[in-house]
């Protein structure tokens, strides 16, 4: 799932999102230890997925979102 599409979902929606792809990873970790994994690849996107799902969630803590970088002179 792409960030834009992320950043249209309510807190709620990203919090039951989070679980359901940790949930999701967690399985093919398990799958690749019993050597039973297709593609590896998997848990990479699945990873990537977690970290795009936290930093959005960071973002609307902090409020970060959408303020212009500050200059450093």
């Amino acid at each position: 799932m792409k960030a834009s599409e992320l950043r249209q979902m309510s807190d709620e929606q990203l919090d039951l999102t989070l679980k359901e792809t940790v949930k999701n990873l967690f399985r093919l970790r398990f799958q690749s230890a019993t050597d039973r994994l297709e593609t590896p690849s998997e848990i990479q996107k699945a990873k990537r997925e977690v970290a795009r799902i936290n930093t959005i969630l960071r973002e609307r803590q902090t409020g970060v979102r959408g303020q212009m970088p500050t200059q450093v002179s």
